[in-house]
């Protein structure tokens, strides 16, 4: 007993130091490689136009550079983080950074359109496989309450400025090499997050969770032809291309969901999503998904079309935003979270950016940056930092160790999906307003200048529908999320030290 009391006047072990300086370290190479994800999400959209003239290929096949990666990223979400539940999430992390750079040399090596769409789906495989596995890691790394909040929010801080980055970036390099350094980019960042995860992290043993095949196929399929029927939109509602796989897809779901109910070994376990806080996490993603396009494209849009800004200048211009979502997540998950939980946060977070979103509605063609577009900005930055802090941490929270990929999936899931419907949804509704203002205020062919007004129109009809989606976020948040700090649910086993982080050596 005089030992034990000895030593804990000593304080902390060495030991117990290195502990925690390896797994900040194993946080470090996980934002590194989910920065790579959140950057592809984005980057190739202002390089857009260069690799259409260098590749020469058609207007309408450029929706495809940006929908090959959607679709695989979407679609094969939950089957990557069920697998790296399985095969263990040291192999899934290294195999997933090895493919998606290798995918990303043959993207800018591209001498075609076909190959340059087949490298952008095998990125979205590889990205599938990555997502949910960085936030696995980051769940079983870091146990302790206080560490796991600190994890977290600088965690979440990447995840929700990681796209806004990808513009920057994207102009940044195309204006200055050209746009195969958007592809090429990403080798610098895999080799960084290889090698810290071949020194960092150890191998796992396989858990005890078998592949739900009937599953797998399910909810591929049916994220698979939800997200393609959506990205079709573009084409048109009418189409058949559109509802015919929106509602392939919602049989494929909803039978799905079903099947999880009576499977021996469920791809996605019903405790998982049933559990009222992680359920409201999942539901919140979804919607940040949807709303964040009204800053990510029509934003951009106007700057560059009504305003006149380069792609570049229109990239920095959403600096104030990128730069304090990370205040909102050091403010949120790292000092209020472990306090006061995830409903003030996220449900206050939903409100603020509904207020910035409501902000952007009083925008018109001589609008000033400092005085329509700055304040707006810094409200939906700082909003998207108290959800995402708050979101991730309790979409994760309480579960087993062996089912922390397939929770983080989910929300990688929702988040995907979000988007895609958000950019179909919002795309018709901006076109539709642009259409009826031009049939009520014009006669004949309109000027430029109509186009431009009617254009704006359309924008600010898509911010309120945002404020909207917001809004209603903020309302369902608060009437589900539970009150009061985080604390595990009673069945749920209790986690074990992480197997992920190799133990420091004496």
């Amino acid at each position: 007993m005089a030992t034990e009391s000895a030593a804990a006047a000593a304080g902390p072990s060495p030991g117990a130091g290195a502990d925690a300086k390896r797994r900040w370290l194993i946080g470090a190479l996980i934002c590194t490689a989910y920065l790579m994800i959140g950057l592809d999400l984005t980057v190739m959209n202002v390089a857009l136009p260069s690799a259409q003239e260098s590749l020469d290929f058609g207007n309408s096949d450029r929706q495809w550079v940006v929908t090959a990666y959607a679709l695989p990223f979407g679609g094969l979400m939950l089957f990557c983080g069920r697998l790296s539940d399985l095969i263990g999430r040291k192999q899934t992390f290294l195999i997933g950074l090895l493919g998606f750079a290798v995918a990303s040399a043959i993207g800018g090596a591209a001498t075609n359109f076909e190959m340059l769409v087949t490298a952008r789906a095998l990125q979205g495989a590889f990205a599938a496989l990555l997502s949910p596995v960085c936030m696995a890691l980051l769940t079983t790394t870091f146990t302790d309450p206080k560490e796991r909040a600190k994890a977290f929010g600088i965690f979440s801080g990447v995840v929700a400025s990681g796209s806004g980055l990808g513009l920057i970036i994207g102009g940044a390099l195309t204006s200055g090499l050209n746009w195969r350094w958007c592809m090429y980019i990403n080798l610098f960042l895999a080799g960084i997050a290889l090698f810290g995860g071949l020194a960092l992290l150890q191998k796992q043993p396989r858990a005890d969770v078998r592949m739900d095949i009937p599953g797998v196929l399910l909810a591929s399929g049916g994220m698979f032809a939800v997200v393609l029927g959506f990205s079709n939109a573009h084409n048109g509602w009418g189409e058949a291309s559109t509802w015919g796989f929106i509602a392939l897809g919602a049989v494929l779901l909803i039978a799905f969901s079903a099947w999880q109910t009576r499977a021996a070994h469920p791809l996605l376990p019903p405790r998982v999503v049933l559990d009222r806080t992680r359920g409201a996490a999942y539901f919140t993603v979804l919607l940040v998904g949807a709303g964040l396009f009204g800053i990510l494209l029509f934003l951009v849009y106007y700057m560059q079309t009504n305003l006149g800004y380069s792609a570049i200048k229109s990239g920095c211009a959403l600096l104030p935003m990128i730069a304090l979502t990370p205040v909102g997540t050091s403010v949120g998950a790292i000092k209020l979270l472990p306090k006061v939980g995830p409903r003030p946060l996220i449900a206050g977070g939903l409100l603020v950016t509904a207020i910035g979103m409501a902000l952007l509605t009083r925008i018109d063609a001589d609008s000033g940056y400092a005085t329509h577009l700055l304040g707006p900005l810094v409200l939906v930055g700082l909003g998207m930092g108290l959800i995402y802090g708050a979101a991730l941490s309790a979409g994760t929270f309480g579960v087993a160790p062996q089912e922390a990929g397939i929770a983080s999936a989910v929300i990688s899931t929702g988040q995907q999906l979000g988007g895609a419907v958000g950019a179909a949804l919002l795309n018709t509704i901006a076109a539709t307003a642009a259409t009826d203002w031009l049939d009520s205020h014009v006669q004949g062919k309109p000027t430029a200048e109509q186009l431009g007004l009617a254009s704006i129109h359309g924008d600010v009809t898509v911010f309120w529908w945002c404020t909207a989606i917001f809004a209603v976020g903020a309302v369902v948040a608060a009437l589900l999320l539970r009150g009061g700090p985080l604390a595990a649910p009673a069945e749920a086993p209790a986690q074990k030290p992480s197997q992920d982080a190799e133990p420091a050596r004496s």
